[in-house]
């Protein structure tokens, strides 16, 4: 689907969707309890359908209403062979991949879009130790692969600087195991709040987990309580519309939690600290290490283009690996439009411009290049057309509604 957007400021009230993060994890802490769980506020975008339906497929009874899942957990693994189909969601594939070698489930683990070729290698080298044996079809992606065999407790190193997805699939795994076992991580941790997102719901569904100076220290045999709770909103969404209100937008965004573990919530703190003149533009530059808030520096790129002076964001190599190839995307999508974005082997460097100047972009099918393109048309001086624009669908199904309903002019122009 591609869309025009015409120039404009938006104004209104929003009320954001629910975090996808929190809801991966409590879905599959639901999965996992010994009773039947109730989720409130559970968004319908791609990637919780296909946890959902991965969930379903490992013996978990899920019935949804509206947005609200009641969850039936695991009671007995399937002794079949199973399918799961992870979509284009990775957080699905590292969550659920150690979950089911826990389970010890004979199965075949599949994704569409660019996920079969996204790294899996943490998981790769460490679970054959273990006694799971993982076999990918084909030598040029890691799926579809065919996983059997039981997973052993024990100890197991990761590098925290690929992708806190691996730390909290086996954070979620491990205590299923009759033993205990030790997560060590090789290299600093990033993206840190997540995994302590990870250990909030851990606690709350009575799992034992410490942090220990070497990583993590995870108690066997622990049995997941059934939850009860509502799904917080999501930082990483709202900060398109909190951007756009730094740009000159007048949105007031509901339904976030002000005390979140989120990591993303330092979108807050980042507007907040802009340097803004007396006709209310930004004077000030950016300079941010993006390697704990990776999902933000789409949209921050546009908010940097319109800022007073350069602007740099760096420490987010791993974006390369998201998606879309991040940082070459979100490069691609801005200049095409009037940015004066570079790349660096880590990172972004950008270049102030008055306002973007229209014309069209490749989303690359990637829901936050395509969120970012129209929060940049709010300061566009003609429009803006989004090439793919329905990869909103991934993570933000609502997004186009919610931007028309704030006076956003959205034109469909092809469904191809």
């Amino acid at each position: 689907m591609n869309c025009l957007i015409e120039p404009g400021l938006l104004q209104g009230t929003v009320s954001i969707p629910a975090s996808k993060s929190a809801a991966h994890r409590a879905l599959i802490c639901a999965g996992l309890s010994k009773g039947k769980s109730v989720l409130k506020n559970v968004s319908d975008s791609e990637d919780i359908t296909a946890t959902i339906g991965a969930l379903q497929q490992m013996g978990a009874q899920i019935c949804r209403e509206g947005s609200t899942v009641t969850i039936t957990g695991i009671q007995a693994p399937p002794e079949h062979p199973v399918t799961l189909d992870c979509g284009e969601s990775g957080s699905t594939l590292r969550f659920l991949l150690p979950v089911a070698a826990a389970l010890g489930l004979t199965c075949t683990i599949t994704g569409r879009g660019r996920l079969p070729h996204r790294p899996l290698d943490a998981y790769l080298r460490e679970l054959p130790k273990k006694g799971v044996s993982i076999q990918p079809e084909q030598p040029d992606a890691v799926l579809p692969l065919h996983m059997s065999g039981k997973l052993q407790s024990g100890t197991f190193q990761l590098e925290g600087d690929v992708s806190s997805q691996y730390l909290t699939g086996l954070l979620l795994a491990l205590p299923l195991l009759e033993g205990d076992s030790r997560l060590e991580l090789t290299s600093p941790l990033e993206s840190a709040p997540y995994v302590d997102m990870t250990m909030q719901l851990l606690r709350q569904a009575g799992i034992r987990a410490e942090q220990t100076p070497e990583g993590y220290s995870i108690s066997g045999g622990g049995t997941y309580q059934p939850l009860s709770l509502s799904i917080e909103g999501d930082y990483s969404q709202a900060a398109f519309f909190l951007t756009a209100n730094a740009l000159g937008s007048n949105v007031r965004v509901e339904g976030l939690m002000e005390q979140s573990c989120q990591g993303d919530r330092k979108i807050v703190e980042i507007l907040r600290e802009l340097c803004y003149t007396k006709e209310n533009t930004i004077a000030s530059g950016l300079s941010v290490h993006a390697a704990d808030i990776p999902d933000l520096v789409p949209v921050l790129t546009v908010l940097a283009c319109l800022c007073g002076k350069p602007s740099r964001i760096y420490g987010a190599k791993r974006l390369r690996l998201k998606e879309s190839d991040r940082l070459a995307a979100t490069a691609d999508a801005l200049n095409a439009i009037g940015g004066r974005v570079t790349q660096t082997a880590d990172g972004l460097e950008i270049q102030p411009i008055p306002a973007f100047t229209g014309g069209t972009a490749q989303s690359f099918g990637d829901h936050r290049i395509a969120m970012s393109l129209a929060i940049a048309a709010t300061r566009s001086t003609a429009p803006v057309t989004i090439c793919g624009a329905e990869a909103v669908r991934k993570s933000y199904p609502a997004f186009w509604s919610d931007y028309q309903k704030l006076g956003g002019t959205v034109h469909v122009i092809s469904l191809e």
